[in-house]
């Protein structure tokens, strides 16, 4: 059986954490950081999981995730 191709975009943004769980980037960190408190960009810096009702597509993406 030929090897399976992974979709690049999304192996750059997803990756598995040890419990098997699918790993992502928060959102609203890219620009615009002055007005944002610093906590909030505290919070912000941490990975976020994706959703398990989108984990099957992630997945589908990433064939050796």
């Amino acid at each position: 059986m030929p090897k399976l191709k992974s979709r690049k975009g999304a192996a750059k943004r997803f990756k598995a954490t040890g419990s098997g769980k699918i790993a992502r980037r928060k959102t609203h960190r890219n620009h615009l950081l002055e007005h944002k408190g610093a906590s909030r960009i505290r919070r912000l810096k941490r990975m976020g999981l994706v959703h398990e009702r989108d984990e099957a597509n992630v997945r589908a993406m990433l064939p050796y995730l």
